[in-house]
């Protein structure tokens, strides 16, 4: 199950809910520290890098992207 199924699951909302589609038409995603890790080597270690799975300095980049987004998404922020 993929990390927004279980969001919508968690918030007991039918797959073809209203919100679901918001969701999906504006290109939410979902993540933790695992999948951000998982986003940061895809993108910027992509198919040259010297290694097949995130790195330490992978996960630490995924630590601070989501505390940062975090940060933002709840106002503390100035925008």
């Amino acid at each position: 199950m993929s990390m927004r199924e279980s969001l919508i699951q968690a918030m007991h909302l039918p797959a073809d809910s209203d919100a679901a589609h918001w969701m999906q038409e504006r290109g939410v995603a979902v993540a933790d520290q695992d999948t951000m890790s998982r986003a940061i080597h895809d993108v910027y270690c992509g198919i040259t890098a010297d290694h097949d799975h995130p790195n330490e300095k992978d996960h630490q980049q995924a630590q601070a992207l989501l505390a940062a987004l975090q940060k933002h998404a709840t106002g503390d922020a100035p925008a």
